[in-house]
């Protein structure tokens, strides 16, 4: 049985049908991707199944006492609030129950033998129930609890953290409730490519069903176990991750596209048909008119797939062939060091992706290689005839009060884009701009909206370098894959900060990455390629570390010989001898380690699949609980494992 189920939901806002008798459901273990276009209604539909709005019209039904958590794409906080009250927030409902059972027992212990004395007893052993229930008895340990699941201080405020640790917070105030149903919208907005990973993890072992809605494709392959796309107010249903959708997806449109194109030749043969009568003769098929009349109607009806945005950036004169030079160059702000030591080089026709965490400095870095912040130690030689264009990821560049048409063209009613002349509601109709919006002020804009009128503004002015910060932020996935054509064809420089790993896999020529500790580091390929060589780099270091502590090991050995012969010394090995039951026990650690990780590798791979649900809703929740009890399992023989080879050290 589905626990929640539309059927034949209507929503419109104007003459726009967002939703146009379109039918959905949600069964028990699912992990459902919701897409489509900006603006399709997306975050509505979440907000009608988070029960936070309504549909104009269709049927709504849902599991008794399901429990439905939604987290919005910016979540709200008190700033002063410590981590864990804003966590328990989440169980606002579970402590207010609490407190009012509290209140009910001092009254009762007051209260004689009586009618109100039996009222109170009455709504007492109902609250008690409600409380059973709700599992709210011990409701600060389950905040500790997931706390310490999902790596959050407790005791610090709120309004200190970074964009990606507050959305950890919202994450934990909603898994805090133990749902039925998780609703999220946008969840990797702020996370860095390590936050991202951490929330694939998480929510490929929970038990809750998902619906969530995203943009990011290399998620959405990782987490969804079914795609859903609103298109055109309807919504259709493929079955597994992104990359099957892609394939069902194109097979489907040429089916619609060859359907489309018989129906318009029979109606037009009709015409012809129903033209030629009135002129032949006075009586004519009733039946074949009115089945002409229908098919008029069909045609007026059908809602034809969306154009894409038409990309075409406005090519510069060519810069030097050294765009920029950079050699041991140091930046510190403070006591902290961001750059140390960076040599590298910049040719024309570059397509470098900067990755690193929050924070690590990967947009001073841009600044520093443009001229335009100069390092504390080292040199820098910029270009010759460098033409930039700036993308912000913040959109700071867009006066909101100004209109689409004056924020690409000001004062002027013509683009000129590779020497070509435009008319400028022609060249937003290129962006997806109806006419009738060129007048509108920005702040009317979407976010995705936004992003697109940033890139209409970009690529109206020519330039040889593009320098993209967090371009695909609210992007939609086909305007997302038309960008890296664009990029991918350009024949100038581009410089790309991106937290979306399909986006720099197909864009980048190489990756700057960070080390930490203010190095940086270019690896040749794309985001994939960078993890490649980077854990190779990684295992090499890890061996030759081994060989170094093997040959350290054997000079202390040698050292040691003669003191263990001492009466000292064999005491000390006395006392840090293992019971033969704890040695038996550290022989099978490894093993069991091994069973363990390799037991949860098998149902990560059954849960990532998505067909167990399917199959056995239930058999994929008793995975689900087992993969998140194989974590503790593994943690605790770890320690165990260390403890035992410490003493046996």
């Amino acid at each position: 049985m589905s626990l929640y189920t539309i059927t034949g939901a209507q929503l419109a806002f104007g003459h726009v049908a967002l939703l146009d008798h379109a039918d959905f459901s949600l069964e028990s273990g699912e992990r459902v991707g919701l897409i489509g276009r900006n603006g399709a209604g997306k975050s509505s539909l979440l907000k009608i199944v988070a029960e936070l709005a309504k549909p104009d019209d269709g049927l709504v039904t849902r599991q008794q006492n399901l429990t439905t958590v939604y987290v919005p794409q910016e979540p709200e906080f008190d700033t002063d609030d410590t981590v864990f009250d804003a966590v328990a927030a989440g169980l606002t409902h579970a402590r207010a129950l609490l407190d009012e059972y509290d209140a009910v027992a001092n009254q009762l212990a007051d209260e004689p033998e009586g009618a109100q004395h039996d009222a109170l007893m009455a709504r007492m052993n109902t609250l008690q129930s409600s409380l059973d229930a709700a599992d709210a008895w011990n409701w600060s340990t389950r905040v500790a609890t997931t706390l310490q699941q999902i790596g959050l201080n407790g005791e610090a405020r709120v309004g200190s953290l970074s964009g990606g640790m507050q959305k950890r917070v919202a994450l934990a105030r909603a898994l805090v409730v133990q749902p039925d149903v998780l609703l999220l919208d946008e969840p990797t907005n702020h996370l860095d490519f390590d936050g991202i990973r951490w929330l694939e993890d998480l929510l490929v072992s929970q038990r809750a069903a998902l619906l969530f809605i995203t943009h990011d494709r290399a998620f959405l392959d990782r987490v969804a176990t079914r795609i859903v796309e609103l298109d055109r107010g309807r919504l259709l249903s493929y079955p597994g991750n992104f990359s099957a959708y892609q394939t069902r997806k194109a097979q489907q449109l040429e089916i619609e596209r060859v359907e489309n194109q018989k129906a318009d030749k029979l109606l037009a043969q009709e015409e012809v048909w129903i033209r030629k009568g009135v002129e032949a003769r006075r009586t004519r098929s009733v039946g074949r008119i009115a089945r002409l009349v229908e098919m008029r109607n069909q045609r007026a009806e059908r809602r034809n797939v969306q154009g894409n945005v038409k990309l075409d950036v406005g090519q510069g004169e060519k810069s030097g062939k050294i765009v920029a030079e950079l050699t041991d160059v140091t930046k510190r702000y403070g006591s902290r060091t961001v750059i140390d030591s960076f040599t590298a080089t910049v040719m024309r026709g570059d397509k470098i992706g900067f990755v690193g965490p929050n924070g690590a400095g990967k947009t001073t870095l841009l600044k520093i290689i443009l001229g335009e912040l100069q390092p504390d130690e080292g040199t820098v030689r910029v270009g010759t005839n460098l033409q930039v264009a700036y993308f912000d990821q913040m959109r700071a560049q867009l006066d909101l009060d100004k209109s689409l048409a004056d924020t690409i063209s000001p004062g002027s009613e013509w683009v000129e884009v590779n020497g070509q002349k435009k008319h400028v509601m022609s060249y937003l109709g290129d962006f997806l701009f109806a006419p009738e919006r060129a007048r509108s002020p920005v702040k009317s804009l979407s976010g995705g909206e936004r992003n697109r009128l940033l890139l209409a503004r970009l690529f109206a002015r020519p330039a040889n370098v593009l320098v993209l910060d967090e371009p695909t932020n609210d992007l939609d996935i086909p305007t997302l894959e038309l960008l890296e054509e664009l990029l991918t064809d350009y024949d100038g420089t581009v410089l790309l900060v991106s937290h979306d790993r399909a986006f720099l896999d197909n864009v980048a020529t190489s990756v700057i990455a960070s080390e930490g500790g203010g190095k940086w580091r270019e690896y040749v390929g794309g985001f994939t390629d960078w993890q490649i060589q980077s854990q190779r780099s990684q295992q090499m270091a890890q061996e030759a570390q081994k060989e170094a502590s093997k040959e350290a090991a054997k000079d202390s050995a040698k050292d040691s010989a003669a003191s263990k012969d001492s009466p000292a010394g064999r005491n000390a090995q006395r006392a840090a001898k293992l019971s033969f039951k704890e040695q038996r026990e550290l022989e099978g650690l490894p093993e069991k380690i091994a069973a363990l990780e390799a037991e949860q590798k098998a149902i990560g791979a059954q849960l990532e699949d998505g067909a167990i649900f399917a199959k056995d809703a239930q058999e994929g929740k008793r995975l689900s609980e087992r993969y998140a009890a194989i974590d503790e399992e593994l943690l605790l023989a770890l320690e165990r494992w260390d403890e035992l080879e410490k003493r046996r050290k």
